[in-house]
């Protein structure tokens, strides 16, 4: 039992390190490889910290980076984990290795098109690297610790962060930089929460029927999926009536359309996109 549980810690520990340094490797081609040769201006704390550069003309951009993520650091260990804090170091360094060794530039000329591709793998990089227990550190841990606490998306908290930072940075930069930053900004926080989401994705469903047990039944057997009975009468007809409830797969809706249907072609559906579903045959709740 014991030889089992270092296993699976061993395992844990080996899978969580790859997420990271492979989130690192993605973001850092998009920064490395598409943002910075084309003069982007990125955003989060690394942005925050050439702006105080900028402003100041005191110290360097590394060390302006090293003072900011001091106390965020020191948040991490207080309100997340000592565990989280350990792989946010990792990440750390892995995410500044990658920016150093990526040296090759993508051949994309058309600056939109910079925006896209770059945003895309920052935010996907970023949404690879959260997907593990720990984080890049800087902006991340403070997304990590408003999410947990008040659910708030970190794609969106990135967004709004960054929108206040480009704004201070009109008076520093050319305003086309700046709005190409801003777009590109835009781009990988939609690409962040996507990632995070993708794989949390399921469908819930209601079905209203007469025959509600024979498709509970159908669904229960075919699909083995659980359902659950919810009590609830017609506002015109005042008839109590027992409503379907289950949440499936995606790829398992057409097929509870077929169960309903094939058993009462005039069932009621209603479906509804979920985004986090925890639960046996689902998601684990996630402990950083």
């Amino acid at each position: 039992m014991k030889k089992l549980l270092y296993h699976q810690y061993i395992s844990s520990v080996l899978w969580n390190l790859l997420l990271i340094s492979a989130g690192s490797i993605v973001f850092g081609i998009g920064l490395k490889s598409i943002a910075v040769p084309h003069g982007f201006v990125t955003g989060g704390i690394s942005g925050l910290t050439l702006l105080f550069y900028y402003v100041s003309g005191l110290l360097s951009p590394g060390l302006w980076y090293l003072i900011v993520n001091i106390p965020i650091f020191l948040i991490g260990w207080i309100h997340v984990s000592r565990r989280f804090f350990l792989y946010s170091l990792y990440g750390m360094a892995a995410l500044s290795a990658a920016i150093d060794l990526i040296r090759f530039t993508l051949p994309i000329h058309e600056p939109i098109l910079a925006v896209l591709a770059g945003g895309a793998l920052m935010g996907a990089g970023t949404g690879i690297i959260l997907h593990s227990l720990g984080s890049a550190g800087g902006l991340d841990i403070v997304g990590i610790i408003l999410n947990q606490k008040f659910n708030l998306r970190m794609g969106t908290f990135y967004f709004a962060f960054n929108i206040v930072l480009f704004a201070f940075s009109f008076g520093f930069l050319e305003a086309d930089l700046v709005l190409y930053s801003l777009f590109m900004s835009f781009i990988s926080s939609q690409t962040l929460d996507y990632v995070l989401t993708v794989f949390n994705q399921r469908k819930m469903v209601f079905i209203i029927s007469d025959l509600n047990q024979k498709i509970a039944n159908e669904i229960h057997t075919r699909l083995n999926r659980g359902v659950t009975f919810l009590n609830g009468s017609g506002a015109y007809t005042g008839r109590e009536k027992k409503i379907i409830l289950t949440v499936v797969h995606n790829y398992q809706l057409k097929r509870v359309e077929e169960a309903a249907l094939s058993i009462d072609p005039e069932a009621f559906i209603i479906t509804e996109n979920t985004f986090n579903v925890l639960g046996r045959g689902f998601s684990k709740r996630k402990v950083y």
